[in-house]
């Protein structure tokens, strides 16, 4: 094959089939999809021979399937601005979101601030229901109040099930008036592969969502809530004497990086919903399925990479048209519980997770899973982002969070003592109390205190005996006189003469 334009021909039509197979495998791995029609072959023998398609076809479905097969990921880069896709990997396969969800519920929340059906001021109460959401939590008692401002703040660094509850619960007055709430906004965006059943993406049966979904939803907060968009992006977040930095690895790593959202559940794997911005140009990637915090993070930013390093080779690559065009496949969504947390597999409740994919610390594998732009070397060398993921993120301060009403000045600085005073424990408190008496000096207690002090003023035992033998009396009410009642320390005075007075004592 040394005519160029016929390596390129073939080259172009391994990409081709190639994409093919691999939006066709199913998720049950054992399912390959016929996407080509018999026309399509014939055509393709026509151009490159029998033979020399025979062994494309082979070298495409080893290289591209067997890895499909090892594990279930989804993959979506898109255009924020247009919409216009421009990676797509099982992105209309269902998918459990885990806690992307919240993207939706700070979508609404905020929806209904910028209509003034609430402000960011209001007051929410943490009810039972929400007390008892699972972790990653907050862990506030039932009846402490946040304002909706601190409560998305919460949720999206930390994850916080039960803040997600009581913002449900304060815009759509119950979990399920909340749901319904999520999935009519769903619907009017084009989400038609998702369907909400509680604010927090804790497991429920019938709570499902897409990589493409989870795109158009990412594009609608940017485009319609452009004012709140400082919510997907905080860095890090101060609660009292806890420091909680944003589970999104991007935030403070990669450059541009400026959002969204991270999720776990055993069930869906590492997911992250991520966007950044550069030289005027803003990209969203949703990876899904990924085995571990690290590994989504490196996964988004090889796409968001190959994104914003478009180049002249750009043609080879088929266009996919927009978001909102990729066709949904009628599917379950691939249930990873056994690879994420079977056998010894130990795992957290939340996504919080600094381990790479295989347990061990940097052991994130740096390849790429499209092997069209990296085939022959065609693709211009760009920034690691394994390397990037794994170092420390930049230093910021971060926002301070509180319980009880909006405060500043004097008033947040005594919100946030009370508050780092709550987080201490009892055998906490003990042991404070114990340093505070070892700095004091031993001191004796009762009259072994007194006595000592007395004795060591000059002259205090003659002072002490100098004293008057009796205070001077109030009258008694039949006018004679009442002595007073003697001081242990004085000496036994003599009863008084007068046969009237009453005797002391």
């Amino acid at each position: 094959m040394s005519n160029p334009t016929l390596a390129i021909q073939s080259f172009v039509a391994v990409s081709w089939f190639g994409r093919g197979l691999k939006s066709g495998i199913a998720k049950d791995r054992n399912q390959l999809v016929p996407l080509f029609r018999t026309s399509h072959l014939t055509s393709l023998r026509g151009l490159l021979g029998k033979a020399v398609l025979n062994g494309l076809i082979l070298v495409a479905a080893l290289a591209i399937a067997a890895p499909r097969l090892a594990h279930a990921e989804a993959h979506l880069l898109i255009e924020a601005d247009t919409g216009r896709v421009l990676e797509a990997e099982n992105a209309t396969i269902p998918w459990y979101p885990a806690s992307v969800t919240k993207i939706m519920t700070a979508y609404v929340t905020l929806k209904a601030v910028k209509e003034g059906k609430l402000t960011l001021d209001t007051l929410l109460t943490v009810s039972p229901t929400a007390a008892s959401q699972s972790p990653s939590k907050m862990g506030f008692k039932p009846g402490t109040q946040v304002t909706v401002d601190n409560a998305l703040k919460m949720m999206m660094v930390k994850s916080a099930n039960d803040m997600a509850v009581v913002l449900a619960e304060g815009v759509g007055g119950s979990i399920d008036g909340f749901a319904d709430m999520m999935n009519d906004t769903a619907q009017k965006l084009g989400m038609t592969q998702t369907h909400y059943v509680n604010p927090n993406g804790l497991p429920a049966d019938g709570h499902v969502t897409s990589a493409r979904d989870l795109g158009i939803l990412a594009r609608a907060f940017l485009h319609d809530l452009p004012e709140y968009e400082y919510y997907v992006h905080i860095p890090a977040i101060r609660f009292g004497r806890r420091v909680t930095q944003n589970f999104n690895k991007l935030i403070g790593r990669y450059p541009g990086a400026d959002g969204f959202k991270t999720g776990f559940i055993c069930a869906s794997g590492y997911n992250l919903v991520a966007s950044a911005t550069r030289n005027g140009k803003r990209l969203i990637a949703v990876v899904l399925g990924a085995s571990s915090g690290q590994m989504r993070a490196v996964r988004a930013a090889q796409m968001l990479e190959r994104g914003f390093a478009q180049n002249s080779l750009g043609w080879l690559k088929p266009s996919l048209g927009a978001v909102e065009n990729l066709v949904p496949v009628d599917a379950s969504p691939p249930n990873l519980r056994d690879e994420m947390c079977g056998g010894h597999r130990h795992k957290p409740a939340s996504d919080e997770d600094d381990v790479a994919g295989n347990g061990t610390p940097g052991s994130t594998p740096t390849g790429d899973t499209n092997p069209m732009f990296y085939t022959a070397g065609l693709q211009p060398q760009v920034v690691n982002p394994a390397a990037l993921i794994a170092g420390p993120a930049d230093t910021v301060e971060p926002v301070v969070v509180y319980t009880g009403p909006t405060r500043t000045g004097a008033g947040l600085i005594a919100a946030v003592a009370a508050d780092t005073a709550s987080q201490e424990t009892p055998k906490a408190k003990g042991r404070k109390k114990a340093r505070i008496a070892a700095k004091k000096p031993d001191e004796p207690k009762g009259d072994a205190k007194a006595e000592p002090k007395a004795a060591a003023r000059p002259g205090a035992a003659k002072q002490a005996n100098a004293k008057p033998e009796a205070k001077p009396t109030a009258a008694a009410s039949d006018g004679t006189a009442k002595p007073a009642r003697p001081k242990p320390v004085a000496a036994k005075k003599p009863k008084p003469a007068s046969s009237d007075a009453k005797p002391s004592g």
